[in-house]
């Protein structure tokens, strides 16, 4: 899974419909996956912002180029590509060993 991908599944709850439709079920929307660029539209990457604080996380911008969710930093070239790091951060768990799962 790449980064979006495990943003949209584990922060947004979206399911894979099919091979190009994410489905949001609070929504009850059909998403396209190309469409969903968080790291290119700050429309889209504020959604997972929208979607943290709604799940007690606080949102911070250190600069236009850093923010936090409480604890969990990161930085990007742009706002909407520090955004997508950080939720990358929250939302990965790969440091699970492979042999775990």
């Amino acid at each position: 899974m790449n980064k979006v991908e495990i943003i949209a599944r584990r922060i947004l709850g979206w399911k894979l419909n099919n091979w190009e439709k994410w489905y949001d079920y609070e929504k009850n929307v059909f998403i396209l996956v190309s469409e969903f660029q968080p790291e290119e539209n700050l429309e889209h990457a504020m959604l997972i912002v929208n979607k943290l604080e709604n799940l007690g996380f606080t949102y911070t911008i250190k600069s236009p180029t850093e923010v936090c969710f409480n604890d969990i930093c990161a930085t990007g070239e742009t706002l909407a590509i520090a955004i997508t790091n950080a939720a990358f951060s929250i939302a990965d768990n790969s440091s699970i060993p492979d042999e775990w799962l």
